[in-house]
């Protein structure tokens, strides 16, 4: 046991510092909301404005969860003028993101 563990560790596989990068991962994308807006800007940049278009919620909430996003590193942010535009810099969190709600939509389509 301690053999097999040493070796996961020495592949990088499953470090404590692996695991806890993970667990900052699902941590981050634990909120709908933060997965609504990381859907929400897979098509593209957007300021805050459009995303309220899009995302039903208020301003001061959706600043909270951009701002959460943005020190995570899922998203980057750009000032042009008074706006400040946001979009998708970790491709990573983006596709663990599509692949776990691809599946469950797939599973509910099948138990529906």
């Amino acid at each position: 046991m301690a053999r097999r563990q040493a070796a996961q560790q020495a592949d990088g596989v499953e470090t404590d510092e692996v695991f806890e990068m993970a667990a900052e991962v699902f941590r981050v994308m634990s909120a709908p909301m933060r997965l609504k807006i990381i859907s929400c800007l897979c098509n593209g940049e957007k300021n805050v404005s459009q995303l309220l278009e899009q995302i039903a919620t208020t301003q001061p909430n959706m600043s909270q969860h951009l701002n959460t996003l943005y020190q995570a590193g899922v998203i980057g942010r750009r000032r042009e003028g008074v706006q400040i535009f946001y979009r998708i810099i970790n491709d990573r969190v983006v596709t663990l993101c599509r692949a776990v709600c691809t599946q469950i939509a797939i599973e509910s389509d099948v138990k529906g």
